[in-house]
Order: C-alpha cells, then sequence, then structure tokens
C-alpha cells in the first residue's frame, strides 16, 4: 500500500470513529467467512458497521480522532462495531450472542460515547433490554406519576358531582308530582273567584 492510499485510509477511519458514537472491538480470529459475513449483516441490520481493521492503521486514526483508549484494545485481529445512530444494544447482544454460540469471537471492550468499556460492560450492555422497550419503561415511569396526579385533581371533582347527584335526586323524590297540584290549585282558585263575585 502506498503511503498516500494509508494516509487517506487513516483519514477515513479517524472521520468514522469520530462519528461513531460506539465502538465495540472484537477479536474475530477462527471465525469462518460465512459466520463473519452473518454476524455483518445482523449488525447491518441494528445500524452498525463490522470492519475488520488493520492495527497499525488504527491506532494512527484513534490518535488523529483523540480515542487514545482505543489503542489499548488493539491487540491482535481487530474487527470494530462502529455504532452511529444505530441501536447500541442491539449491536452488544448480536456480538454477545455470536461469542457464546461460536466460543470463537471475543469481545475486547469498546468505547461508549466516549467512555471507554471493558469485555464485561459490553456484556453488560447486551444484557438490557431494547431500546425500543427502555424507551416504553422510561415513558411508564413518566407517565404514571402524571396519571396518579391527575387522579388527585380529579376524585374531589367526582366526589362534588357525585354529591350533586345525590342531592339533585334527593330534592326530586321529595316534591309531589307538579301537574296533579297545579290542577287541583287552578280549580280551587277558580271557584274561590266565582263565590266571591
Amino acid at each position: 500500500m502506498l503511503r498516500t492510499d494509508k494516509e487517506q485510509v487513516v483519514a477515513e477511519l479517524a472521520e468514522r470513529l469520530r462519528a461513531s458514537e460506539t465502538l465495540i472491538l472484537a477479536d474475530y480470529r477462527g471465525l469462518s467467512v460465512s459466520e463473519l459475513d452473518d454476524v455483518r449483516t445482523k449488525l447491518l441490520e441494528a445500524g452498525a458497521r463490522f470492519s475488520v481493521v488493520k492495527n497499525t492503521l488504527t491506532k494512527r486514526a484513534a490518535a488523529q480522532a483523540g480515542l487514545d483508549s482505543l489503542t489499548e484494545l488493539l491487540d491482535g485481529p481487530t474487527a470494530i462495531a462502529f455504532v452511529g445512530d444505530g441501536d447500541m444494544v442491539a449491536v452488544a447482544k448480536t456480538l454477545n450472542e455470536t461469542a457464546r454460540r461460536t466460543k470463537v469471537l471475543e469481545i475486547k471492550g469498546g468505547i461508549l460515547q466516549g467512555t471507554p468499556m471493558e469485555a464485561s460492560q459490553v456484556v453488560e450492555l447486551a444484557s438490557l433490554p431494547p431500546a425500543d422497550v427502555l424507551r416504553g419503561q422510561v415513558l411508564g415511569a413518566i407517565v404514571g406519576p402524571l396519571t396518579a396526579i391527575v387522579g388527585l385533581f380529579a376524585a374531589p371533582l367526582q366526589d362534588l358531582v357525585g354529591l350533586l347527584d345525590a342531592r339533585v335526586e334527593q330534592l326530586q323524590s321529595a316534591e309531589p308530582p307538579p301537574a296533579e297540584t297545579s290542577e287541583e290549585t287552578t280549580e280551587e282558585t277558580t271557584q274561590e273567584t266565582t263565590e266571591e263575585e
């Protein structure tokens, strides 16, 4: 590889490192080509690119991108899952499941939004529920107390409405029927008027 080509690869790699919020590194040694393609396909579905990288060029790119902690993980054959806008939990799950299933892939660690992660932390990340479930849980945690507050404000109003309804029913049952009373009263008034004349 020519020097200018190497510089271009390093610059492109540094840009990808900067653009990715999460990076997960793995030792892919021992995976067959079909297994590696299968992992790449699953990671693409989760919104990540899985690339085999050359350690010397990646170390230079990491230095350019300001990710010095990444260089510690670049030992032996390395592949990096670049997670931009994808689901980092799904990426960690895919790599963790592949490592358990094949017993060949080894998670080295990574960087989660600028913070270095050890391999055990990547496994912990993989144990989280999917992003949609987490969003639902957060929404539930926010909406639950709000619903309780609305219930507290609505309860006195409901009690007041119930009290008013009960009083209206009580008053309606205590009154005599209005049609019979008015006819008798009209007849009595008419008789009294004629007798006086």
